[in-house]
């Protein structure tokens, strides 16, 4: 029998109650923000329904720590490392559940390791780092993704790094940023990587920054932000004003050389393939131009790779 003929609910009372029920499942789903997207983006985004983990520094002694690895790898970066060093023992003072770094713009000449640098930093932090190059076409959409719509639209690798790893606080790098472009949609409206990046780098702002391509807020307060540029009088002023510059300077040759005999330890090279690096290094042909970190790594993974390769007997 029907449960509603034992109960002696009317036909009329059973209809209100199906049309009430109704109305509190669209309600519900409704309140999630997730309503008006397609099932295998809402699978996406409900894998974070409880949250993400945020990585913190457990001391002001970790913090010393970590900042004395940074400074021993790339003494030369000493300004960039002495703000994420204050910072780090700055969260642990304050409490903070996770840490906290300010937006960081590295400027200063190519080739002296800005953006491997902030790959340091995230191995040393454990965290994810992506690292966007701002010269690629529609670099803004690289970073903050684009609206559906547009050709080819997409999440953007910063809300992508987040769900993947599930760490609020990756660290994510904006390579030569002043070299962006802008984009352009096929009705004629322009979109600038500035733009884009600002209210991310506003930390009350970002705490409500909503995705363009899912429609749905997140907190990206947390977000460790390295813009690098070559010549930061290219950028836009309120760019600036929340990220101001840090200049940095070319490296030595002594500096070079000690990095390059660092990284063959690391990389388990032989002193026979450190000791030609570092003498091609200091060339009189290669010294007419300022020492390079790119060139040097180059010819680190070379050394690397013909020492690892078969021998043929």
């Amino acid at each position: 029998m029907d449960l509603m003929d034992i109960i002696g609910i009317s036909a009329d009372d059973a209809a209100r109650i199906r049309r009430r029920v109704k109305r509190i499942l669209e309600l519900r789903k409704a309140a999630t923000g997730l309503e008006h997207l397609k099932s295998d983006d809402r699978a996406r985004l409900d894998a974070v329904k409880n949250g993400v983990r945020l990585i913190s520094i457990p001391s002001e002694h970790r913090a010393d720590e970590l900042a004395a690895a940074l400074h021993e790898d790339m003494p030369w970066m000493a300004p960039a490392t002495e703000v994420v060093w204050h910072a780090a023992r700055r969260s642990v003072r304050e409490g903070w559940p996770g840490l906290r770094v300010p937006p960081l713009l590295l400027d200063g000449p190519p080739g002296i390791g800005k953006s491997h640098w902030a790959r340091r930093f995230g191995e040393l932090l454990s965290v994810p780092t992506a690292v966007i190059e701002a010269t690629g076409e529609n670099a803004s959409f690289g970073v903050v993704g684009s609206q559906r719509g547009w050709g080819g639209s997409c999440p953007g690798r910063l809300i992508e790094t987040v769900l993947q790893s599930r760490v609020a606080n990756p660290v994510v790098v904006v390579d030569e940023v002043e070299k962006a472009g802008t984009a352009v949609s096929m009705k004629g409206h322009a979109f600038g990587l500035a733009e884009a990046l600002l209210p991310l780098l506003e930390p009350l702002i970002a705490t409500r920054w909503s995705c363009l391509y899912y429609q749905v807020k997140f907190d990206m307060s947390w977000v460790i932000w390295v813009l690098t540029s070559n010549d930061h009088r290219r950028l836009p002023e309120p760019l600036l004003s929340r990220c101001p510059p840090i200049p940095l300077r070319p490296l030595t040759l002594a500096e070079l050389q000690g990095f390059v005999r660092r990284e063959g330890v690391k990389r388990a090279l032989s002193e026979t393939a450190v000791d030609a690096i570092c003498e091609v290094l200091a060339h009189p042909t290669l010294q007419r131009h300022h020492p390079s970190l790119r060139v040097a790594t180059r010819m680190l993974q070379r050394a690397a790779d013909l020492e690892q390769r078969p021998v043929r007997h």
